[in-house]
């Protein structure tokens, strides 16, 4: 009896030590263990004191870590802290500064989020991370809008934009629906006088980070298309009702968009359905392709709208 006795302690020990985690009430409560803490390990004298440590979202199976690349900053290693309290060391796998996308690998299998791509403009959206170092916690509000290019914080940018109260130690952190599931990843803050919440608050979406996951994990890099065009916006010079886009002002030879006879002086007003008013939103469209994905091209050429296919082996 006594060996069964001690074997039954030990499976319940065993099974205490696995999980760690208390059970959740909501699934806002349950997707918040999937957000871990993030301490890069700095050089001596570098230090942040609004953001003394960032956050990260737990993905693909539970032992990679995605966290916003500026976050870790000069760290060469870092760490994690689970919602339970739990340090655990991290190794940094992947950077990515067009981004703002970095992974860290764990040995430890964590709780995962579930992506999730179906979300409107409008819908309810909570903001988890870990606030100025307190650790994990949560604020809501709504998607303020989508497929947001060209604000200047990334070279390849495609943010949902939320008013959740966000504030610096966020970064990295998970942005949810309300069923909480992935939407988007928090990376920024938009404002022009202090780095504090003001309601305009973004994220990389989950589109993006599984874009660059998918890369990552079929061989471990990361890459994009090189650009075919050179572009500018378009000035609203025709008055009321002038349609602004971008103006091809140079095309490469044998690129892709010269196959598809893409002329000096289009005008590129959609991409894949994505409305193209900056530089940053064509990027953003080529960078989402899928290898075997076209681009599908709306464009103002003499007055008419006329519909190309930009096709990419």
């Amino acid at each position: 009896m006594r060996i069964l006795f001690i074997l039954f302690v030990g499976l319940i020990a065993a099974g205490f030590a696995k999980t760690q985690y208390e059970p959740c009430n909501s699934k806002l409560e349950c997707v918040a263990q999937s957000v871990v803490s993030l301490l890069p390990d700095w050089p001596a004298g570098f230090s942040r004191n609004e953001e003394p440590e960032g956050s990260g979202v737990v993905l693909s199976g539970g032992k990679l870590i995605a966290t916003a690349d500026h976050v870790l900053g000069p760290a060469k290693t870092a760490r994690i802290r689970t919602i339970n309290g739990e340090v655990i060391s991290a190794k940094i796998v992947m950077r990515d500064p067009l981004t703002d996308i970095a992974f860290l690998s764990v040995e430890k299998q964590l709780p995962a989020v579930k992506f999730s791509d179906q979300y409107s403009f409008g819908d309810r959206s909570c903001a988890i991370g870990n606030s100025f170092g307190l650790d994990v916690s949560l604020t809501c509000g709504v998607v303020s809008a989508k497929n947001v290019s060209g604000v200047g914080f990334n070279k390849i940018e495609d943010f949902v934009q939320t008013d959740a109260s966000v504030n610096p130690g966020m970064s990295g952190g998970a942005l949810v629906d309300e069923n909480g599931k992935l939407i988007g990843m928090l990376s920024a803050i938009f404002t022009r006088q202090s780095d504090a919440n003001i309601g305009v608050n973004f994220a990389v979406s989950a589109k993006l980070l599984r874009k660059v996951l998918d890369d990552f994990e079929d061989d471990g890099t990361v890459s994009y298309r090189r650009l075919g065009v050179f572009v500018r916006p378009t000035k609203p010079a025709g008055g009321l009702g002038t349609l602004i886009g971008l103006e091809v002002i140079r095309v490469e030879p044998n690129s892709p968009e010269a196959q598809a006879e893409l002329e000096v002086g289009d005008v590129i007003i959609h991409a894949n359905g994505r409305r193209i008013r900056r530089a940053g939103a064509y990027v953003a469209a080529v960078a989402l392709l899928d290898n075997e994905q076209n681009l599908n091209l709306s464009i103002l050429r003499d007055g008419e709208v006329v519909k190309i296919v930009v096709e990419y082996q």
